[in-house]
């Protein structure tokens, strides 16, 4: 009864936005309709970039106002062409595609018709039929609008959508950046700018994630939130659904199981279903059957004076518990220890554009390495990859974009107030992944500055108000003893580069320093530490003995000394570690960096450095140690 008492509290303390953002999926009473593939593409190159709202092109074809090319989506514009000016391009881009949708989604009125744009970075307009139907601020997660009224304003025309990007960074965006102005004639043209950022990667633009059409009744099930426990061998998903379109409806729940067998059910909007002989979600590498998923169908009907609806949404239900204590991270009340990856959405010509080979490929790669988990960062990723680490059993940190907060300026309130939005958003969107196991609200931010301590506070509070389920936390490099956010955080994240950026070459310091390190940030906070990030670059191919900053061998030296001290502190207090990074990735151009960051243990074309190796013998030996895999895992080479 306490259990289940605890399970209503939770839920109910979860803040409930207006609507849902329930990921489109086909059903009885759903259909979709993909608009991936190639648009009409022109960037506006006007002196302040504003043409294209100055004479409005959105109220016609894109041909007409001027050169168009063409574009695919998803994916980022920068690496399409040749232009160079296109690849560094700061500004509005413009995106058109006309569709030709059923029939009977335009006659039958009590059919919804929603426009679902997965992300675009990094401020988008979108309007049909040059009608304006949404907006949204922030670059990587979804936004929708209902378009089924304005289809029907005249049905014998095609749907036109026309959506315009912007990926200006400013001070109050996230990531933050700033637009510097060159007003020296001598030295630069006319009217010459460019946008400064405080990350180490590329800032892609475009439409990055699928653009779709999806219908749903009149009536519908607009969200779901689920809340799991378990106590003995009996499962508990307390869950919530959220209907919109009628006062009143019908409900019936069911948990279903992999074979389709009903394991509980509810005629109930919000209750607990209880499982017998539960099946828990466990990680990869941690149970001969990671990944367990359930499938929760709700069925809905409702009815008005005019006709009857019903609507059908399957979701999938992981049943696992999280919880910290100051020295261990616990899934399911079992010791987890982190050993994974760092990660980006990047890889060649399509930039951050989604692309399944790339997906499956890399989740290929992590299960090679014996990688149990990956934090997405440094902003949260495609909601699609964290269903594959549903499915895999790969546990996941899930990061906003706040990352490069370095000026003080953007420890102001416009900035808090949208951190505090893109937080709900990322919540919103992912509350019901049983492979998220934390939430991650920035990355090496300024934590010193005076206006951090209120700035964290506030933000790190509202993120436990909207999930209680999930322990909080944010990166830091900072000094231990003037980090101002760490006391609101649930575990340490350190991030930490010795010999490389500190003490370049002096590999003999990584012990002392990250012993320290340690000591440090625990004797202070007594509360469990990731090392989040450590590393060094590795041209692939470049070598030399002993060895020398950029060879393969240097970064086989750091990663050993490394490993050294998390294996004396992993039994104390130390709950994971995370390589920075999986893959070489594109960043701006600069004199640190040939083309693009290199501290990948695979390339950029995924292939294996000589570090992807020790990764690997390391991660399975550390998997191996737990005891609890079925035989045929102990051999990494019987995958």
């Amino acid at each position: 009864m306490l259990r289940l008492l605890w399970l209503f509290a939770v839920l109910d303390a979860v803040l409930l936005l207006d609507t849902g953002m329930l990921f489109p999926r086909e059903s009885s009473s759903r259909e979709l309709k993909e608009l991936s593939g190639l648009w009409v593409f022109r960037a506006d190159k006007s002196p302040n970039r504003n043409q294209g709202f100055e004479r409005a092109w959105y109220k016609s074809r894109l041909a007409e106002t001027g050169p168009v090319i063409d574009m695919p989506v998803p994916a980022s514009y920068n690496d399409i062409t040749q232009d160079s000016t296109l690849r560094d391009f700061i500004g509005w881009v413009w995106y058109e595609r006309e569709v030709v949708v059923p029939a009977r989604w335009i006659t039958d009125e009590g059919t919804r018709v929603v426009l679902r744009v997965g992300s675009a970075h990094y401020n988008s307009v979108v309007w049909v039929n040059g009608e304006k139907v949404t907006e949204h601020a922030g670059g990587h997660l979804p936004f929708e609008a209902e378009i089924g009224s304005l289809m029907r304003k005249d049905p014998t025309r095609p749907c036109r959508i026309t959506i315009a990007v912007n990926n200006t960074l400013t001070l109050e965006t996230l990531p933050p950046g700033t637009i510097q102005h060159m007003n020296d004639p001598i030295k630069y043209p006319d009217g010459y700018f460019v946008q400064n950022i405080y990350f180490d990667f590329f800032n892609y633009a475009g439409i990055h994630r699928p653009v779709l059409l999806y219908t749903t009744p009149k009536v519908y099930v607009d969200d779901i939130t689920v809340v799991t426990d378990f106590l003995d061998n009996t499962g508990f998903v307390r869950y919530q659904v959220s209907v919109k379109g009628a006062a009143t409806a019908t409900l019936k729940v069911t948990l279903m199981d992999k074979d389709g067998h009903c394991v509980a059910s509810s005629n109930e909007a919000s209750g607990v279903l209880k499982v017998v002989d539960v099946k828990l979600w466990w990680p990869y590498l941690m149970h001969e059957n990671p990944g367990y998923l359930y499938s929760m169908e709700v069925h809905l009907m409702a009815a008005d004076e005019r006709s009857t609806y019903e609507d059908v949404y399957a979701l999938p239900v992981g049943i696992r518990t999280v919880k910290v204590t100051n020295t261990q991270f616990l899934i399911n009340n079992k010791p987890f220890y982190f050993h994974g990856v760092n990660k980006h959405e990047d890889s060649d010509i399509r930039g951050k554009g989604l692309d399944w080979p790339l997906i499956v490929k890399d989740f290929n790669l992590m299960k090679w390495l014996g990688a149990n988990s990956f934090r997405t960062s440094h902003y949260p990723y495609a909601e699609e990859i964290l269903q594959m680490c549903d499915r895999h059993g790969i546990v996941v940190i899930d990061e906003c974009p706040g990352v490069g907060i370095k000026d003080i300026r953007s420890f102001g309130n416009a900035s808090l107030a949208h951190h505090l939005d893109v937080m709900d958003e990322l919540v919103r969107r992912d509350k019901n992944h049983p492979s998220v196991v934390m939430w991650s609200v920035a990355n090496e931010p300024a934590a010193e500055m005076q206006p951090a301590a209120l700035y964290f506070k506030t933000l790190i509070t509202h993120t436990k108000a909207l999930d209680p389920t999930r322990p909080v936390t944010f990166i830091t490099d900072s000094n231990y003893a003037r980090d101002k956010g760490a006391p609101y955080v649930d575990v340490i994240c350190v991030n930490s580069y010795f010999s490389w950026y500190h003490d370049p070459g002096h590999l003999e310091v990584i012990p002392i320093q990250l012993n320290a390190q340690f000591e440090n940030w625990y004797g202070k906070y007594q509360k469990p530490i990731i090392q989040s990030e450590y590393g060094a670059d590795a041209v692939p191919g470049l070598h030399s003995d002993p060895p020398m900053m950029f060879t393969e061998e240097y970064q086989n030296a750091v990663l050993r000394s490394y490993h050294d001290i998390f294996d004396q502190k992993r039994k104390q207090y130390v709950i994971g570690e995370l390589i920075w990074n999986f893959a070489d990735f594109m960043t701006a151009q600069g004199i640190t960096r040939v083309v693009g960051n290199k501290k990948g243990i695979f390339t950029r074309q995924r292939q294996p450095k000589a570090g992807a190796f020790i990764l690997k013998e390391r991660y399975w030996r550390l998997a191996n140690e737990t005891g609890r895999l079925p035989p045929w895992t102990k051999y990494p080479c019987s995958l």
